[in-house]
């Protein structure tokens, strides 16, 4: 092998082992979305449960106002 091919050869090895970490960064940044969207969704399901809890039994969706 010539000496320009081994050069060639180990730029293209740095500008993947850049673009792997990089990568990696943006997978990392995703999860961390990821996880925190997870727990705000958990969140808004027990205000959600919470609020129906409270809500009157008697009164039903589907019920038509009175001036009806």
């Amino acid at each position: 092998m010539t000496e320009q091919r081994f050069v060639d050869l180990e730029t293209k090895l740095a500008h993947q082992e850049h673009l792997l970490l990089e990568l990696n960064d943006i997978i990392t940044k995703q999860q961390e979305n990821i996880m925190r969207l997870e727990k705000l969704c958990g969140s808004i399901i027990e205000r959600v449960r919470s609020l129906s809890e409270a809500a009157p039994a008697d009164v039903t969706a589907d019920e038509k106002p009175p001036h009806y």
